[in-house]
């Protein structure tokens, strides 16, 4: 709408590999924090909070830790047929 001040932006890690430079994060409904869109990569912070319930420096020091997880660059390939690892559903956002 031209009225609004609101943006919208489109992400396309097809044209340009950023991962290594990427710092998006997503927390599935599971309480898995995803490194990454197009892997698996993750870490489970559900057990980290139950296991140390109102530990907020582990669970800081879990964050800072999961980002070495994070993948270097992405390995999609274009030419082939999509492979679905995960629904969207399923990511969170």
């Amino acid at each position: 709408m031209s009225d609004s001040r609101s943006k919208v932006g489109f992400i396309s890690p097809h044209s340009h590999n950023f991962c290594g430079e990427c710092n998006r994060v997503r927390v599935t409904v599971e309480g898995r924090l995803l490194l990454c869109l197009g892997n698996e990569h993750s870490m489970d912070l559900r057990e980290v909070m139950r296991s140390h319930p109102g530990d907020n420096e582990l669970l800081k020091q879990k964050l800072i830790e999961s980002m070495d997880l994070k993948p270097e660059r992405h390995y999609f390939d274009l030419e082939a047929e999509p492979q679905i690892v995960r629904f969207m559903n399923m990511t969170g956002g």
